[in-house]
């Protein structure tokens, strides 16, 4: 006989806070970024006139596009949310012609600012050196670094001998380490095998905002358009 002062294990508790409802995405990147599955996938056209990228979840979603305007004396490369170029997401565009030391700003569909990143000039000669700023800051929130420049500099002389330099890609993979400005990792992007593209995979291995996360990708989108041009 059940005693009617006992509370059952499976009823609701009648003095408990209601549930809060999930916060909805208010603008285009917090819901392009909603839901993603990592590993996320990085696919570079390498035959393509222009500079062309893909990047898709691990359930195949499209997550953006990228294409690099050709005939521009400063960098500005489009971001989509897919192929069709229907919705735009942010720009990239450099702060000077020469790219050694420019910095490359990213602003969403209206203008505001999303982050930037920059080489670290000299540093970046050996061992691949970059850094991403947060909005209005000017000390970096994040710093990019090839852990291993061994296999980029493999990587560049294999691909230069014919027929051997077709099969690089399934031997060296390049990886980049983001980190917080304490040392913390965020995200990683490695190098993945295939013929007549290239293809990186990106794991988040850290907790971010989805404005942290975007100016990542594309942190890291322009790491590999300029270390793509260094060999």
């Amino acid at each position: 006989m059940d005693c009617p002062y006992m509370v059952r294990m499976d009823d609701t508790n009648p003095y408990s806070p209601p549930a809060m409802p999930a916060i909805p995405a208010t603008d285009d990147i917090s819901r392009q970024l909603q839901g993603l599955q990592y590993p996320l996938t990085l696919s570079f056209k390498i035959l393509a006139l222009a500079s062309q990228a893909t990047v898709t979840d691990a359930s195949g979603r499209t997550v953006l596009y990228t294409k690099q305007k050709l005939l521009k004396f400063k960098e500005h490369v489009e971001i989509w949310t897919d192929n069709t170029q229907g919705t735009r997401l942010a720009d990239i565009k450099a702060n000077k012609v020469i790219d050694w030391s420019a910095r490359y700003q990213f602003t969403d569909s209206h203008g505001g600012v999303i982050g930037s990143v920059g080489r670290r000039g000299w540093r970046s000669l050996w061992k691949a050196h970059y850094e991403t700023f947060n909005p209005g800051d000017n000390t970096p929130d994040f710093s990019i670094q090839e852990e291993n420049p061994w296999t980029k500099v493999l990587d560049s002389i294999l691909g230069e001998i014919p027929i051997i330099g077709m099969l690089t890609g399934y031997f060296c993979h390049p990886t980049y380490l983001a980190t917080r400005s304490n040392g913390a990792p965020t995200m990683r992007i490695t190098k993945q095998p295939a013929f007549f593209e290239g293809k990186f995979q990106i794991d988040k291995v850290g907790d971010v905002t989805p404005r942290e996360e975007l100016n990542l990708f594309l942190s890291f989108l322009m790491l590999l358009l300029l270390e793509r041009r260094r060999g």
